[in-house]
């Protein structure tokens, strides 16, 4: 089958369509990928979505606003991405959506809100569409995130070593396989960075290019210490979080009354990252970490990472064959195949929820959504080629 993936993560600057081939042999899970585009967002279009994100206020009018420009714009990546990996003849797209909101209250996913009208997407492509993945999780009593878990227990199944999969985007989640799995958002990613840098440069910047900043800064102690006493990171797994904590206002309130060099925010705000990181792994003895998301670009980050890993060893997706900027729109390409097949795409045993669930809501195409039953049993592994 020939999925488009599609993902907008918590950094909402692009849309990234990948074209993934999935097949299954045996017990195995094989796919190849294609290609990967990504789409900025029309500045216009992303500020409206930046002012309407926590802490933002937000009326209906802007939500239908949102839901439907997203929507085309995720069609647009998807039939792109069509045309030029499949010569428009893909199968099924899947597609995530843009969060704009992850309800959590007293350590539980409440509830989570994915923006981006997928019947633009069918009417654009003519293709059947996965959507909405995580709210059936929560409503079988999961987190609904980190989602990827079920992908990352397969792709990494048989390494030698005890692995952990680690994404770094706007938020940090972490997949830790072996014997007692476990899966949950560690906390910030790049969120609380790109809000240093939008506040230190008053809105000139939205992000530390290459760490340039971070390099060029010096760690405050004092602030590091208060912002590591955030009672989240206390909290045991499974957890979800997002930028209804982790935002500019949040960032803000901590740094008020702080005189300290611009550099040294966005230094220390980048050790808050690694720290929390780091910490949320220690007890899981791990032997390698194996990064993606736009984090991995972050030098600064990524050395500071390091340093706090002590033995463990870290490694790029791309040294396993999956290149960092797809993973997570290869994830949910997988998810959605396994949803047109009937099989579930939750792990229960990470998210919390009380059984794993067939995931999504079903959009379909001009032909219907005609896919035969599942004729094959759940995948124990997956492999990836180029």
């Amino acid at each position: 089958m020939r999925v488009i993936g599609l993902m907008s993560g918590t950094s909402h600057d692009a849309i990234d369509a990948v074209g993934v081939e999935i097949g299954m042999r045996d017990d195995a899970m094989h796919i190849r990928i294609a290609g990967l585009l990504s789409r900025p967002y029309p500045d216009r279009l992303r500020s409206e979505l930046v002012a309407a994100l926590p802490p933002g206020s937000v009326d209906m009018a802007a939500v239908c606003r949102l839901d439907t420009a997203i929507g085309q714009e995720f069609a647009a990546a998807a039939a792109a991405a069509s045309s030029e990996f499949f010569g428009g003849a893909a199968d099924l797209v899947a597609s995530h959506g843009q969060t704009v909101y992850h309800w959590v209250r007293g350590g539980r996913a409440r509830g989570t809100l994915q923006l981006g009208q997928p019947a633009w997407i069918a009417e654009a492509t003519g293709l059947p569409v996965v959507s909405d993945f995580r709210a059936r999780d929560i409503a079988a009593g999961g987190q609904g995130a980190p989602l990827v878990a079920l992908f990352d227990m397969l792709w990494l199944a048989g390494r030698p070593v005890r692995s952990a999969a680690l994404n770094i985007g706007g938020i940090a989640n972490v997949t830790v396989t072996g014997d007692s799995p476990a899966a949950f958002d560690t906390g910030p990613g790049n969120a609380l960075i790109d809000a240093a840098v939008a506040i230190v440069t008053d809105g000139g910047e939205h992000f530390d290019r290459a760490g340039a900043r971070a390099e060029r800064g010096a760690v405050d102690d004092k602030l590091l210490k208060q912002l590591l006493a955030e009672p989240y990171y206390s909290e045991p797994p499974p957890k979800s979080t997002g930028k209804e904590l982790f935002n500019r206002d949040y960032l803000a309130r901590v740094l008020r009354d702080r005189p300290l060099a611009p550099d040294d925010i966005v230094a220390t705000v980048t050790a808050l990252t690694a720290h929390t990181i780091a910490d949320a792994l220690e007890p899981f003895a791990l032997t390698e970490i194996i990064a993606s998301g736009g984090g991995t670009r972050n030098p600064a980050l990524v050395a500071m990472l390091r340093d706090r890993l002590g033995a463990a060893r870290l490694r790029t997706s791309d040294e396993l064959g999956l290149p960092s900027a797809a993973k997570e729109a290869t994830a949910f390409a997988v998810l959605g195949f396994l949803t047109a097949h009937g099989h579930a795409g939750s792990y229960a045993a990470c998210t919390g929820a009380a059984h794993a669930s067939v995931l999504g809501s079903l959009t379909p195409g001009a032909a219907g959504f005609d896919f035969p039953a599942a004729s094959f049993t759940p995948p124990r592994r997956l492999t990836v080629t180029g």
